[in-house]
């Protein structure tokens, strides 16, 4: 007996890759753990909200905002790029200083490990062919499996971050992204910034722009790109996978197997 006719004798299959809600599609797909850690050091929860942990990843980013700001470790950052040492020392608290490390090097560890699990149960639960939900609605909103250009959602991030995920159905990590993006441009000045570097002056914008605040802005920029992306391409590998079952169960002779 194959795994179509397991599933097709009513065996339910012991794991899923993926899930759809009117809200959102979380699936497991195989990733690299290297590039996984390196976005949960970038920013930690960036490489848990990747792998689909986003509670997980929401509460690493809060606290990121949260022990960033106490330990003015982006303030000592940015004197330490302009070679002020040893303003660079005086700015960062070292009673909170001891309490961000643990938290970070957990991030990078966790995402790294988690990343190796569910490798290994992409890979299991493939062999068992769960079936994919194509479409779900309730009373306030629907969601529909169907393919999307990676390329698309790409330039809605690149125009501002958030949109990417809007246009992929990833309401809960769309808006997240997108709340922070505002907050972050709010306190940093961003938009008065680029407003003067398109009037042509470039001092009255460094003279407005918070830098500690701006410093969150690059990695929560790359990762949106990235991550649309990616979710992207990712997403029209599971809608191929669901059109694939669909043939198999409707169309291709039940006693038929592919060798």
């Amino acid at each position: 007996m194959n795994r179509m006719q397991r599933n097709q004798a009513g065996q339910s299959p012991r794991r899923f890759n993926s899930v759809t809600t009117a809200y959102n599609i979380n699936l497991i797909q195989l990733r690299n753990p290297w590039v996984v850690a390196w976005w949960s050091a970038s920013f930690p929860g960036f490489g848990h909200l990747h792998l689909g942990y986003y509670t997980k990843g929401f509460i690493l980013i809060a606290w990121e905002f949260l022990i960033n700001s106490q330990v003015n470790l982006n303030e000592a950052m940015v004197y330490s790029f302009n070679g002020r040492f040893d303003a660079a020392k005086q700015a960062l608290n070292p009673r909170w200083m001891l309490l961000y490390i643990p938290i970070y090097c957990y991030s990078i560890w966790d995402s790294y490990r988690k990343t190796i699990d569910l490798n290994k149960h992409c890979l299991l639960a493939e062999d068992e062919y769960a079936p994919i939900k194509l479409f779900k609605m309730n009373g306030i909103a629907m969601n529909l499996l169907e393919q999307r250009s990676p390329r698309r959602s790409l330039i809605w991030s690149l125009l501002f971050p958030g949109l990417g995920h809007l246009y992929l159905q990833r309401l809960i990590s769309g808006v997240f992204i997108t709340a922070s993006c505002v907050i972050i441009s709010y306190y940093s000045h961003l938009a008065e910034a680029v407003t003067y570097i398109l009037m042509g002056s470039l001092e009255h914008a460094c003279l407005v722009l918070d830098a500690e605040w701006f410093s969150y802005f690059p990695s929560m920029y790359g990762f949106a790109a990235y991550e649309a992306y990616v979710l992207a391409v990712d997403q029209n590998k599971l809608y191929e996978r669901e059109l694939l079952q669909y043939l198999e169960r409707e169309v291709q002779p039940r006693h038929y197997e592919l060798l």
